[in-house]
Parts: structure tokens; C-alpha cells; sequence
């Protein structure tokens, strides 16, 4: 079982840019970061495959940039040109979700 430590998020106003890293207690074959909005359910925003590729979603394309740092067991998730619909929960865990989810870390972006 591997447990995930989110951290980074915060209060921005839009177009400002956020850092979120997402600390693992061991080693995932692929990794992603997924957000919840009030009242709205989870949803994958960006994924590190198994083979390496990313993928994003529609709505962060351009904006957000997944890496990682497989020696640390470490993700990021690099947010700039932040949108107030990018406010959320926002989580890590693997492509599928294969863990237990963690406490996330609270992205607001408001003016």
C-alpha cells in the first residue's frame, strides 16, 4: 500500500501560478493528479503513464504540467494561468487510482 502526501496548494488570484507536490511512500509505476470542485466528483487532470507519456485533461492543456522525480517517489504538478474553475481539492495517486487517496491540498483561485 502506498500512502500520498499532497502539499503546495493555496489561495491565487487568477492568471497567477501554483506548485503542487505530491510526496509517495514508495514507488508508483505511473502517477496522476486529480481534483474534486465543490459539490462536483473527482476527476483526472494530468497523468504520467507506465510508459512515460502525459496526458491532460481538455480543460488544463497548455496550462499545467505534470513531472516527476521517480529517485524521491515525487510528483509535481506545475498550474499557471490559473482559472477560478481550476478551484478544487486537488489529489495525486496512480493512473488509476490503484491507492487509497490522500488529504489533498486546497487550490482556491479568486480575486
Amino acid at each position: 500500500q502506498v500512502q500520498f502526501v499532497e502539499s503546495g496548494g493555496g489561495l491565487v488570484q487568477p492568471g497567477g501560478s501554483l506548485r503542487l507536490s505530491c510526496a509517495a511512500s514508495g514507488f508508483t509505476f505511473s502517477m496522476g493528479w486529480y481534483r474534486q470542485a465543490p459539490g462536483k466528483q473527482r476527476e483526472s487532470v494530468a497523468v504520467i503513464t507506465r510508459g512515460g507519456s502525459t496526458n491532460y485533461a481538455d480543460s488544463v492543456k497548455g496550462r499545467f504540467t505534470i513531472s516527476r522525480d521517480k529517485s524521491k517517489n515525487t510528483g509535481y504538478l506545475q498550474m499557471n494561468s490559473l482559472k477560478p474553475e481550476d478551484t478544487g481539492v486537488y489529489y495525486c495517486n496512480t493512473e488509476n487510482g490503484r491507492f487509497a487517496w490522500g488529504q489533498g491540498t486546497q487550490v482556491i483561485v479568486s480575486s
